[in-house]
C-alpha cells in the first residue's frame, strides 16, 4: 500500500478515535494498513474487526457528519 493511501485517513479523526473513543493507537494502525480502505470505509473496518462497539460506530459517524464551523471530513 502506497503512503498516499495510508494518509487518506485525516488527522483529526485519528485524534478523536484516540483521545475520545480511547481506541488503541494499533487497533487504527491495523485497519489503517486494510487493503480496502478509504474514508468511509474506515470506521465500518473497525466495527467489523470487532475493534469497537456498535455505539462507538455511530459516535464515529455522528462525529463525522456533525456540522460544525470547520469542516471536518469532506
Amino acid at each position: 500500500m502506497s503512503q498516499s493511501q495510508i494518509q487518506q485517513i485525516p488527522l483529526e479523526l485519528i485524534k478523536f478515535l484516540e483521545e475520545e473513543l480511547a481506541i488503541p493507537t494499533n487497533s487504527i494502525e491495523l485497519v489503517r494498513r486494510h487493503k480496502e480502505q478509504d474514508l468511509w470505509q474506515f470506521p465500518m473496518i473497525l466495527w467489523q474487526y470487532g475493534l469497537i462497539t456498535l455505539h462507538q460506530l455511530d459516535r464515529i459517524f455522528d462525529w463525522m457528519y456533525e456540522p460544525s464551523s470547520t469542516p471536518r471530513i469532506r
